[in-house]
């Protein structure tokens, strides 16, 4: 007999037991595993849409070229996540065209981290980006928010999706990099440097919000499927003291 036999499955997976089939998912962890996989596919879809947007921005060849690179990897992503969905019946071919991912609220807009009209990105891919230099400190702000939010997403009780974000995480990682590089430059520059410093004031709540709440009731829940390890405030906390130190070494604090 396997443990999931001998144990109630929420015993199976606290005890960091894994699943590796639709077919011996319960109805209400398979639940909770496609909206987290939902989130994922429509984040990165409509990230890479907004992004999309402005590679025309970019002041030159190599930064033109790291965006079009980052355009096309979250949308892979994206296609990797919905192939686990379509494990699980989900049409993925109807799925990627079902809302239009490039779609915007106005800039002024407050949703904190409400989801919209079956649209399961995170909010933060609501807003519109301004121009190179806002779409870049959006990218750092965010990309950190990502790498810290996929190596909690790469231990899922799901063997299949978490090998997916194992191959993930070191791409979303470089998307990063290429953005504090971006950073870099637009800081020496005391025009880019004034505008950043208001990308960052408007960007910085608006990424804490995709942590989600403290003290969630549905984190719990997550966590007692092995879907989640980590509370959304020591996320935030993580991604905060890392963003300080970025951005107070680029002296844009």
């Amino acid at each position: 007999m396997t443990d999931t036999e001998t144990m109630p499955i929420e015993d199976y997976l606290a005890k960091g037991g894994r699943l590796t089939s639709p077919d011996n998912v319960p109805a209400r962890y398979r639940g909770e595993l496609l909206r987290l996989m939902a989130s994922f596919v429509d984040s990165e879809l409509a990230g890479s849409a907004g992004f999309a947007g402005v590679i025309n921005d970019a002041p030159g060849i190599q930064e033109r070229i790291s965006a079009a690179r980052i355009v096309l990897e979250k949308t892979d992503h994206a296609g990797q996540v919905l192939a686990v969905m379509e494990s699980f019946g989900a049409d993925g071919g109807r799925y990627a065209v079902h809302h239009p991912w490039a779609d915007r609220l106005p800039r002024d807009a407050d949703i904190g981290a409400e989801r919209r009209e079956g649209d399961m990105r995170l909010s933060v891919f609501h807003y519109p980006l301004q121009g190179w230099v806002d779409a870049v400190v959006m990218n750092v702000l965010m990309g950190k928010a990502g790498v810290i939010q996929l190596r909690e997403l790469s231990h899922v009780s799901y063997q299949p999706l978490a090998e997916v974000f194992h191959r993930i995480l070191p791409r979303e990682t470089r998307h990063l990099e290429l953005g504090l590089a971006g950073l870099e430059r637009i800081a020496a520059s005391p025009e880019a440097r004034a505008v950043a410093l208001a990308s960052i004031a408007y960007w910085t709540p608006r990424v804490a919000a995709s942590f989600g709440h403290s003290g969630s009731a549905r984190y719990a829940t997550l966590a007692r499927f092995g879907l989640r390890h980590t509370p959304n405030e020591t996320l935030l906390a993580e991604w905060q003291a890392d963003v300080d130190a970025q951005l107070g070494a680029l002296k844009l604090l």
